[in-house]
Order: C-alpha cells, then sequence, then structure tokens
C-alpha cells in the first residue's frame, strides 16, 4: 500500500498520506484513519475547519493512496 511519500512538497500532505498508510497497515480500519488524518491535519491548520480538513484530506488520500496519481493536488502553502 505504500507510496513514496517523498515526493510530496507539502509538509502537511506528507504527514497526512504516511499516518493513513501507517495506520492502515497496523490494521486500522479506513474511518478510523480518516478521522485521525482529519484531527492531524487541524493540529497543523487550527484555523480550518472540519469540512475544510475532511475534503482536503479525502483529496489527499485519493490521489495519493487510492488512484497513486503524481502531480499537485489542492490544499494549503506549507
Amino acid at each position: 500500500m505504500s507510496i513514496e511519500t517523498s515526493r510530496i512538497g507539502r509538509k502537511c500532505e506528507r504527514a497526512v498520506v504516511t499516518a493513513y498508510q501507517e495506520l492502515r497497515e497496523v490494521g486500522q480500519p479506513d474511518m478510523q484513519a480518516f478521522a485521525a488524518c482529519t484531527t492531524l491535519y487541524r493540529i497543523h491548520h487550527p484555523e480550518a475547519s472540519v469540512k475544510e480538513a475532511r475534503r482536503l484530506v479525502a483529496e489527499w488520500i485519493d490521489h495519493h493512496v487510492v488512484r497513486q496519481a503524481r502531480g499537485e493536488t489542492p490544499g494549503c502553502d506549507c
């Protein structure tokens, strides 16, 4: 399930994708891993609403983990 996270430019995006993959690898259900990653994103970006955090985390997981796509994704500037 792992991808090469070194190619992800944003620090928070890399942290979220890495955390999601590692949680899934140790057997955490998808929704629990997703919720943990949403919380992780909001720790880095407390100004973000829960809705915004969920949207970005879902897009990043879909892009990097599900589709294993390359290229830029929408998100913050960090």
